[in-house]
C-alpha cells in the first residue's frame, strides 16, 4: 500500500491464488525446516553430554553399582596418654583420636615405630609422639594434616643424622615450612 491511500482501494498488483498457496507451502517447509533442525540440535547436544558423563564416570550403567564411600574413623593402636587427665578434665576429643590414628599410619608407612601420644598440660591442639629408636619426642598440631606433619618430622630426622646429631629433647614440626629442634 502507498502512503495516502485507503485500504478499500484497488491493489498495484493482483495475485493469483496459486501463488498464494506456493507461498504459504514455502513457509510450512521453512517452519518445518527450522523445527526439524531445532530437534537434531537439542539430540546433538544431549549426545554430547552422554557421552561425556560415560568418558567422566566410566560407563557405569546402573546407579546401583556406584560403590557408597563410608569413612571410618581411624582409632590410634598405641598408647594415649592426657597429661591433664589427673587433674579430672580429659582432652582426648575424637578429633584428635582420629588425628593421632592418621599420624600413626603415617609415621609406621615411613619405618618409624611409634610407641605412644601424648597430649601436653594445658594443649587442646598438640600432640607429642614419642619414636622407637628416638631419644626425644615430636611436637605435631591437629590443624595441619597429618601426613603433611609427619613428612616433615622426617625430614628433620634425616637432616639431624646427617649432621651428626643423636642427642635432641624435641622436634617441633607445628608451624608450616618450619622445623624445630632443641
Amino acid at each position: 500500500m502507498r502512503t495516502g491511500r485507503t485500504i478499500a482501494e484497488k491493489r498495484e498488483v493482483l495475485e493469483k491464488a496459486a501463488e498464494r498457496e506456493d507461498f504459504h507451502r514455502r513457509l510450512k517447509r521453512q517452519k518445518r525446516g527450522k523445527t526439524l533442525l531445532s530437534i537434531l540440535g537439542l539430540a546433538l547436544f544431549a549426545g554430547i553430554f552422554i557421552i561425556l558423563g560415560l568418558i567422566m564416570f566410566g560407563g557405569r550403567e546402573s546407579s546401583e553399582e556406584v560403590a557408597e564411600v563410608v569413612t571410618v574413623p581411624i582409632a590410634p593402636t598405641i598408647e594415649v596418654v592426657d597429661a591433664d587427665a589427673g587433674s579430672g578434665s580429659s582432652h582426648v576429643t575424637s578429633r584428635m583420636k582420629e588425628y593421632i590414628g592418621m599420624a600413626e599410619m603415617d609415621f609406621r608407612e615411613l619405618g618409624y615405630v611409634p610407641l605412644k601420644a601424648m597430649i601436653p598440660a594445658g594443649a587442646i591442639r598438640e600432640v607429642d609422639f614419642y619414636l622407637d629408636g628416638h631419644p626425644g619426642f615430636i611436637k605435631l598440631i591437629i590443624d595441619r594434616g597429618s601426613g603433611v606433619s609427619v613428612e616433615d618430622a622426617d625430614r628433620m630426622m634425616r637432616y639431624l643424622a646427617a649432621h651428626g646429631i643423636t642427642d635432641y629433647q624435641y622436634i617441633d614440626v607445628r608451624i608450616d615450612g618450619k622445623a624445630y629442634w632443641k
